[in-house]
């Protein structure tokens, strides 16, 4: 089948590696890939309901995922199975790395800080800044913690300002 077949889109494999070790690995449909930024469509991939008190990922939920080849960040769009939009959430990673051929894969490597923007706008959220902290990135990547928390106090700004959907665009 071609990759402009009309039966199904191209598929990518999302690696998600965390202190050098996968955390998740899941299938994705390639949106568009316009050499700097990635949009890919996955379902809900994690095992039954995770709840962080502020929303809920659950079976049917799908995302639309933008990831960048130059920015430190990628972030995730979060619809429940009827579409209606719940969320964005952030995560501040290094940036992907798309490699091509048959198993095409994205990988990107998670630096602990995230962000969530609430389909309304009103919670702005920074999570994780404790097991930031604790991963010891400071000391042994300093340029790298410093790119992670100009990344994330960026997507706090344009979530706050309500410039956040220009982003994905």
């Amino acid at each position: 089948m071609s990759a402009n077949s009309a039966e199904s889109l191209p598929q990518l494999e999302i690696v998600l590696v965390k202190a050098g070790r996968t955390k998740i690995r899941y299938p994705a449909e390639l949106l568009a890939d316009d050499g700097t930024r990635v949009t890919v469509r996955a379902p809900w991939a994690g095992e039954g309901v995770r709840d962080f008190g502020f929303v809920r990922f659950e079976a049917g939920d799908v995302f639309t995922e933008y990831y960048w080849r130059d920015r430190w960040y990628a972030v995730k769009e979060v619809r429940d199975a009827e579409g209606v939009l719940k969320g964005w959430y952030c995560d501040i990673t290094r940036p992907a790395v798309v490699s091509g051929g048959a198993a095409a894969e994205l990988v990107v490597e998670d630096l602990d800080l995230d962000l969530w923007r609430s389909a309304d706008g009103t919670a702005v959220l920074r999570l994780d800044e404790d097991e930031f902290a604790a991963s010891g990135l400071a000391s042994t990547d300093p340029a790298a913690a410093a790119a992670a928390e100009n990344a994330l106090d960026e997507l706090e700004l344009l979530a706050r300002k309500g410039d956040f959907e220009d982003l994905l665009a």
